[in-house]
Parts: C-alpha cells; structure tokens; sequence
C-alpha cells in the first residue's frame, strides 16, 4: 500500500508538471504528438484528436512531446511556429504549475494546521543570549542575515550552517511590536566521544568514522559492529544508548569490543573531548492556527520555505556541504514517502493525511526549483536559449542548441542512473 500511495503521489506532482506545457502549448496552437505520465514502453495509450495520451511502465517520470521541439521543424503547428514569447510560456509552464500546485496543498495544510512563527519558548539561564536580553515570546524575524518568516525557516539555516567557535551571533527579534536587534557569542559545551556514526538509531554498526577520533585511531573501519564496552553486551541501538547514560564518557580508557566479518576484536581507547557551540536558547516548532488572510499569507509562506530550503540545499551542494552521495532521486524519493506513510498511519488518519500533503507541496516546489536550473535539456536551460533569441530578436544555431541540450540530458540520464543505485544501496542497508 505504501509503495502505491507514494507513486501515486509522485505521479501526480510529475502529471501536474507536465500539464502546465501541455495546456500553454495548446493555448499557443502548439500540436502536442504526445502526453504521457511515466517512462519507458507503453502500458496503455489511446489517441484523441492530434494527442497521443499513454502511460508508460516506469512511474518515474512524464513527458508533453510538442512537434518540431527539438528539430528545424517551422512548420504550422510546430513549436518553432509560436512566437518567441509563446515559446517562453509553455517551457515555463512546467515549473510555474508545480508552483501553482504548491501553493494549493499549502493552503490545505496551513487551514489544517495553521502556521509556525519561530516564537522563542526559552532562554537558558545565565547564557549569553539572556545576557544579551534575548526573551521568551520573542518572534525571530532575521537570524545571521537570512530572513526568518517560519520555526522551520531557522532550523534549515541552523541545520545547514552549524555555528563555528569565533561566530557571533547576529538577530533581529518582535517584542510587543517593536523590532529589536541582538548580538551575542554562542556558549561553547563539550562531551566525550568515540567519534563514529550509527547507520541508524537502533544499529550499532559503524556507518562512518570521524576523522582524527579514537576509533578510527584504534583500526575499526565502516561496516563494523560494536558488541561490547568494558565487558557489557552491545546488541542494539538501545543497548549503547543505555550504556553511554548509566556510564557517561571521560578521559578514561575504556575497552571497545567489535566483529567485523565474523571475527571478534578488542581494543582499548580514550574517549576525545568534542567541542560545540550552542545557541542557549529554544524556539517554537509547533503550529499556531490562523483562518482568513492568515492561511494565504501561511500558504505563501509554506511554497517560500520550501522554495528557499531547496536552494539551500543546492548551495551546499555546489559547496561541498553536501555530498553527491546524499541526494535522492526517484526511487529514494519514492522510498522516503512509504516510510513517512508507515510512520503516519500509527498517529492516525489526520497526521497521516497532513504528512503526505507536506511531502506533495516539498516534491512539487522541488522539482519546480530544480526544472528551472539553467541546465541544458531541464527547462530552465531551454528559458535561457530563448532568452537569448529575445534579445537578440533572431533564433539561434539551432542545432547546435539541439546538440547540448541532448549532451545535457545524457548527463543527466548518467546522473539518474547514479543517484538511483545509491538510493537502492541505501534501501537495502
């Protein structure tokens, strides 16, 4: 059920996408040879008019084939037939309607659930913040520069943007309608740590080590499993998190044992003090309802969020913040909404209906930003050849255009292939 749920949904970001060229490119008298939802061979396809209409049996994908859209082709009818202009809206329609469709789910999650201000709900006691007149009930409005509207807002920054020893803090607040700025250095807290990380909360294997810390000094490597410390039977994730609780962490030795690939080993380690900053203050991640203008500023608000996090994401991304291996494509994707569905249906019908629209509105303003990239082949590198032609007032060479979009589409066909083994990897771990 989780897998039909989740390719429905996907499906219908896809559909609603691909119906944004379709409709402009019949409102420009563009002949549309084909409108499918999927990739691959058809299923099922009937004919209506000068439309093919199929679907196809990989539920990955979609596609509005138009006449001449990638060939010399001027004729009546073709795309090249429409007027610079004519060609801009129907290339733009995809991401616009993904847009479109992200507003509507926004408005039924914020009537649902209203929206989430980062409201600050605590202030720890004698830390720089509060000395720096930071106060419960403070609205957060700006935080390092980036403007806050939403919790979620400051917890994407936060979460992408971890604060650095020598950082200042720098923040802009409401207080009883008056806007505030405050300034402080975040309060430095450390711990002892083995230095590797689980593959999951309830796993004890290692998934990865962090450079420079004990074990990895101490020769144990990815894959494998930690079964003992000091003597005391590791089995799971519960076991280790009951262990380091009962037992904290110090600069004293400890004896880690292991197994790696059938074959028990020990060795004795110091845990490494890790120092980290925090913000010495908590903020709302909770829901506040609002009804009239109030749901369509949320609404606004939710498609802005998501839009902005997912340029986040890309930043990282071209800065090394973020690894090639992290990303998710289809299959990920499809994945990542049957485990939500699993988990939601436990909290009941409500939550379950409200984590599958979140899911909807993130994927569909997603794939909004993404097609607009200016990436040959993706719809924002078709905008900038027409852009172009706008300008200049005359088509290009277009077969040279032809031939990078195609380069482009091979590379993106290979970047597919990449991101769908490593989401299968990532499934079968």
């Amino acid at each position: 059920m989780k897998i039909v749920i989740a390719l429905l949904i996907f499906s219908a970001v896809i559909l609603f996408h691909e119906l944004g060229h379709f409709l402009l490119a019949k409102a420009n008298h563009i002949v549309v040879t084909e409108f499918s939802l999927g990739m691959g061979p058809r299923l099922f396809s009937f004919q209506k008019g000068e439309t093919r209409y199929s679907l196809k049996a990989l539920p990955l994908g979609g596609s509005c084939a138009m006449l001449g859209e990638d060939t010399e082709d001027d004729q009546p009818g073709s795309f090249l037939s429409a007027s610079v202009l004519g060609r801009i809206s129907v290339v733009a329609a995809g991401p616009a309607f993904n847009f479109i469709l992200s507003f509507v789910l926004g408005l039924i999650l914020v009537g649902l659930m209203g929206t989430d201000p980062a409201c600050v709900t605590d202030v720890t006691e004698g830390s720089s913040a509060q000395e720096a007149g930071l106060m419960a009930g403070d609205i957060i409005t700006e935080y390092q520069g980036y403007h806050v509207d939403l919790a979620k807002d400051l917890y994407a920054y936060s979460y992408l943007n971890p604060l650095a020893a020598d950082e200042t803090i720098h923040m802009k607040v409401l207080r009883d309608g008056e806007k505030k700025e405050i300034t402080f250095r975040p309060d430095t807290r450390s711990r002892y740590l083995l230095g590797f990380n689980r593959s999951s909360v309830d796993s004890v294997t290692v998934e990865s080590l962090i450079e420079g810390y004990p074990l990895e000094d101490a020769g144990v490597k990815a894959g494998d499993v930690i079964t003992g410390i000091n003597g005391v039977k590791i089995e799971n994730g519960d076991d280790y998190e009951a262990y380091v609780s009962e037992h904290p962490l110090t600069d004293e030795p400890i004896t880690i044992t292991y197994e790696r690939d059938g074959l028990e080993y020990e060795a004795e380690i110091v845990p490494a003090v890790y120092e980290y900053q925090v913000s010495g203050f908590s903020y709302n991640l909770g829901y506040e309802k609002v009804s009239g203008a109030g749901i369509l500023k949320g609404a606004f608000l939710e498609v802005k969020y998501m839009i902005r996090s997912t340029i986040l994401s890309l930043k990282e991304l071209f800065t090394g913040g973020i690894g090639v291996k992290e990303l998710s494509g289809p299959v990920g994707v499809v994945d990542a909404i049957g485990s939500t569905f699993e988990e939601s249906r436990k909290e009941g019908g409500l939550i379950l209906f409200v984590n599958m629209i979140n899911i909807a509105l993130l994927i569909s303003a997603n794939l909004g930003v993404m097609n607009l990239l200016p990436i040959p082949a993706l719809d924002g590198g078709r905008l900038i050849f027409l852009l172009v032609e706008l300008v200049r007032r005359k088509p290009g060479n277009r077969e040279l255009e032809g031939s990078i979009h195609f380069a482009g589409l091979l590379l993106l066909l290979l970047l597919m292939v990449f991101i769908m083994y490593n989401d299968i990897l990532k499934i079968i771990h």
